[in-house]
C-alpha cells in the first residue's frame, strides 16, 4: 500500500452504521451480527425513498423513513450495495 493512501475498510462489519441497498428497498441501522444469510441492524428504519441518493450519502437527508421498532434482519442475497452511513440514523416517521 503507497504511503498516501488509506486502508479501505468493508462496511460491513459489526458496529459500523450502514445503508443498505436491497433489490426492493432501503435500510439504515447498526450492524450487531453478520451470519452466512443475513445481516442484523438494530437503530433499524425502512426507507421509503432517498430522494436525490447523493444528498441522503453525504447530508443524510431522506424523504421517507419508516424505523423498525426492535430489531432486523436483511437477507444477504438481496443485497444490491451496502455503504457507511456517516450521519445521524434516522429515527422518526418521515
Amino acid at each position: 500500500m503507497a504511503k498516501n493512501q488509506k486502508k479501505v475498510l468493508n462496511p460491513i462489519r459489526v458496529g459500523n452504521a450502514v445503508l443498505i441497498r436491497t433489490v426492493t428497498h432501503y435500510h439504515t441501522g447498526r450492524i450487531v451480527k453478520i451470519t452466512k444469510n443475513e445481516i442484523v441492524l438494530v437503530d433499524a428504519a425502512w426507507v421509503a425513498s432517498t430522494g436525490r441518493f447523493t444528498a441522503a450519502l453525504t447530508n443524510g437527508t431522506l424523504e421517507e423513513v419508516e424505523p423498525f421498532p426492535g430489531p432486523v434482519a436483511v437477507n444477504r442475497g438481496a443485497i444490491v450495495d451496502v455503504t457507511d452511513w456517516v450521519k445521524e440514523l434516522p429515527s422518526t416517521v418521515k
